[in-house]
């Protein structure tokens, strides 16, 4: 397999900033809000922080997915009837192949009853919205190295990352130096045999660099 298609399979579609849009039906107003996340942690954070702005609002349903193949994923209907909010949404992201993505949509309720079919459409709708006004990118999925090697060897390393196009997060240059790099999945193979020379550890974060 070529490198070019190896690199493709990495990409995947995200949002680039949040967006919003909105639907109304027999009074209910239901107002989406688009985010880009790469955590779970940053998820809570933002539904928290909508609970909170929103706090008379009726519902706050919600979906989302995380990762390169969209692994980690849920979708909450916060008290809809079943599969009327968070699956709908969920359905939108999925059809935009997008990941790395919250979609939240907070409803106020109307007075009148919209029925299965009814809020399905809202909520999908809503998303639709909200989606639609956000800046589309190709996202690469990576994994993180920390490589460590001796000052005489700079040259040989910086090499190796001009060659392969990586992207340093970290790095400090002393008697011992240490990088922090992110790998293209499909490369890493490559990247391994590359350092083969020195000590490289997988899944590094950048504290310390």
């Amino acid at each position: 397999m070529s490198t070019n298609s190896s690199q493709k399979e990495d990409c995947y579609k995200s949002i680039s900033a949040p967006s919003q849009g909105s639907y109304r039906d027999l009074g209910s107003k239901f107002l989406a809000f688009a985010y880009p996340v790469e955590s779970e942690e940053r998820v809570k954070e933002l539904i928290a922080g909508l609970k909170k702005e929103y706090f008379d609002a009726r519902h706050h349903c919600y979906a989302y997915r995380i990762g390169h193949l969209g692994q980690i994923w849920r979708a909450n209907d916060d008290g809809e009837p079943s599969s009327t909010g968070g699956k709908p949404i969920l359905g939108q992201l999925l059809s935009n192949e997008l990941s790395d993505v919250l979609v939240v949509v907070v409803r106020y309720f109307g007075g009148v009853k919209l029925g299965v079919p009814g809020l399905i459409k809202a909520y999908r709708s809503a998303t639709a919205d909200a989606l639609s006004g956000a800046t589309v990118i190709t996202k690469v999925a990576t994994e993180s190295y920390e490589v460590s090697f001796d000052y005489l060897d700079m040259n040989r390393a910086m090499k190796i990352v001009k060659d392969m196009d990586l992207k340093v997060r970290g790095q400090n240059f002393d008697s011992t130096c240490r990088m922090l790099l992110d790998v293209p999945l499909s490369r890493i193979p490559e990247f391994e045999k590359s350092f083969d020379w020195t000590e490289v550890k997988k899944n590094c974060q950048s504290s310390g660099i």
